[in-house]
């Protein structure tokens, strides 16, 4: 079973974006005036390529302001394989916390959205490439919880390399425990939404990140259990364009909406309105 062990992190916020003055949009290649990207919540204004957006400002983005209270983060993991590769593991996560402002790689958060009760979880690539690990999955499943005890929407911000290596077995038992706590969301019928951002991969993709009522993506986002590199160096054949992309997943059915980060909230808004049967919370 996994350990955990509760300690008192301070909050620190993320490292500040660097400015865009000066540089281009690395799709585009369009010039960038100095805050274009921040005043449009790091969406190039001309092609629409989503840079990645930091937890913290994700949650404000989403979240009405005032309405947010995190969950789960005195909750801290600890060593139990004591796993060395090139570093020690609490070394990598301390690195990782002092880097990001950041406890783990799940953010958890009561909040409302657009005036609705929501349960709020965001994944950030920053920390340990928004790996799984047993915090997340018990991040997860206490995020869960409190939206079936107080009848929540539960919405989840997916953006990963998948299950942590460090933690091994540990972190592949949490792709049980996270789908098991999404089915205790289903049964309270309640809402269950994600979000997958670039990247979603691996045993988080193949788990809680695909098993929503809806399934929203950002857009050019990847969004596969191994990325196309990953298949072709493997397999020997070559990928078709926009695999795994976003767009070709919503050509499959993989996903329900390809939503505009600057539009994701409204979107989102009026998704769980009609989950929850017009805005009521019965």
């Amino acid at each position: 079973m996994a350990k955990y062990v509760t300690i008192q992190v301070p909050r620190r916020e993320p490292p500040p974006a660097p400015e865009a003055a000066g540089e281009q949009c690395k799709k585009c290649g369009a010039s960038l005036e100095k805050g274009e990207l921040e005043r449009n919540l790091r969406v190039c204004p001309h092609c629409r390529h989503h840079y990645p957006l930091p937890s913290h400002e994700r949650i404000a983005l989403l979240a009405d302001k005032s309405s947010v209270s995190f969950v789960g983060e005195e909750v801290q993991a600890v060593d139990p394989l004591e796993f060395v590769d090139l570093q020690p593991y609490p070394e990598r996560l301390s690195k990782a916390q002092m880097q990001t402002g950041l406890s783990e790689a799940l953010l958890a958060a009561r909040c409302d959205v657009a005036g609705l009760p929501t349960a709020l979880g965001v994944l950030d690539f920053q920390f340990l490439g928004g790996s799984m690990g047993s915090v997340v999955g018990e991040r997860f499943h206490r995020l869960a919880q409190i939206a079936v005890d107080e009848r929540r929407s539960m919405v989840i911000v997916a953006a990963s390399g998948g299950a942590r290596m460090q933690e091994a077995l540990f972190s592949l038992m949490q792709m049980a425990k996270t789908v098991v706590a999404a089915q205790l969301v289903g049964r309270a019928r309640l809402p269950y939404v994600t979000i997958l951002t670039h990247p979603t991969t691996g045993g988080v993709f193949a788990s809680f990140a695909t098993v929503a009522d809806i399934i929203l993506a950002e857009p050019g986002a990847l969004m596969s259990f191994s990325g196309p590199r990953i298949i072709e160096q493997t397999t020997r054949e070559k990928l078709p364009p926009g695999f795994g992309s976003s767009e070709s997943q919503l050509t499959h059915g993989q996903v329900d909406m390809v939503v505009d980060r600057r539009e994701m909230k409204d979107r989102l808004a009026q998704i769980i309105r009609f989950l929850m049967g017009g805005g009521t919370r019965g």
